[in-house]
């Protein structure tokens, strides 16, 4: 091997270090981008004033004990405004923001005309595709934390904490309350890595990065529509969202790691297979031309 390939192979995570920050910087500065992330920001703050209002009419939260046990525990500690804000953004919000960003990672630049001068800086489809799908899943991570803070500082101004009595009756410190709510972001977090990946394979299969956008979301839909018909429950256990809600159960006392196991292993197969695709298909796409 020659000194300039192995000083090119020891600057390779140098730069796409250098490419990852870029792209991250790219996305977070879009209006689109910050616009969804205010979305978010905002759902926490809704459940919190709506529980708030309804609990200081002399109504209970939940609805009489008929919406989500989340959601019936936020006037007892506002911590709990964090899973139920989690809790009701996980099944259309915070995926649709993450498909919207995935759709438009390779098809936004390529529609824009600046897809092929990123090739032709030395940075290789590889690693061009990597940091794109390492910006989306930072914007996952992101996108998550908007929501947890958004929803502890709420909580924290409208309701009482301390405490926390978890959904299997124990009673732990706030301290462990918090850093439950820390893991129960990082998993929900980590749920959304596979539609992470098959949004970046619909990205390459188009130059349009509103198709692409359109086509996540509607797959996302369709998936939860299919996710919650009887009849098809034999492939249920094989659609990225089955599990998402699995993160309750680390606010149970033994923490129950089944279901969780479950859904980091779909996670990972979805994110192996669109990813291989991803890569497959942008590898041999014909960009330049």
């Amino acid at each position: 091997m020659s000194q300039a390939d192995t000083l090119t192979r020891s600057l390779w995570p140098i730069r796409s270090l250098g490419l990852f920050r870029s792209e991250l910087v790219t996305v977070l500065r879009r209006w689109r981008t910050l616009a969804l992330l205010a979305v978010l920001a905002g759902v926490p703050v809704l459940i919190g004033v709506a529980v708030r209002i309804e609990t200081s009419d002399g109504g209970s939260a939940g609805g009489g004990g008929g919406g989500p046990a989340f959601v019936a525990l936020i006037t007892n500690n506002g911590l709990f405004l964090v899973f139920a804000s989690l809790a009701a953004t996980l099944p259309f919000f915070l995926p649709m923001a993450i498909g919207v960003v995935a759709g438009d990672a390779v098809a936004g630049e390529a529609n824009a005309g600046t897809l092929r001068y990123l090739l032709v800086a030395p940075a290789g489809r590889t690693r061009l595709l990597v940091s794109k799908y390492a910006s989306v899943l930072a914007f996952c991570l992101i996108g998550t934390l908007v929501v947890a803070v958004s929803a502890l500082v709420t909580g924290a101004l409208l309701f009482p904490l301390g405490d926390v009595t978890l959904l299997s009756g124990t009673t732990v410190p706030l301290s462990e309350g918090l850093l439950r709510a820390l893991l129960v972001a990082l998993v929900v977090a980590a749920s959304l890595t596979g539609i992470a990946a098959l949004g970046l394979f619909i990205s390459t299969l188009t130059n349009s990065g509103i198709a692409a956008m359109a086509t996540t979301v509607g797959l996302l839909i369709t998936v939860q529509i299919v996710d919650t018909i009887p009849q098809l429950h034999a492939v249920q256990p094989y659609l990225f969202p089955h599990y998402w809600l699995s993160f309750a159960d680390l606010v149970r006392d033994p923490v129950y790691w089944d279901e969780m196991r479950s859904n980091f292993q779909l996670q990972a197969l979805y994110v192996a297979v669109f990813g291989s695709a991803a890569w497959a298909r942008f590898t041999t796409r014909d960009i330049l031309a």
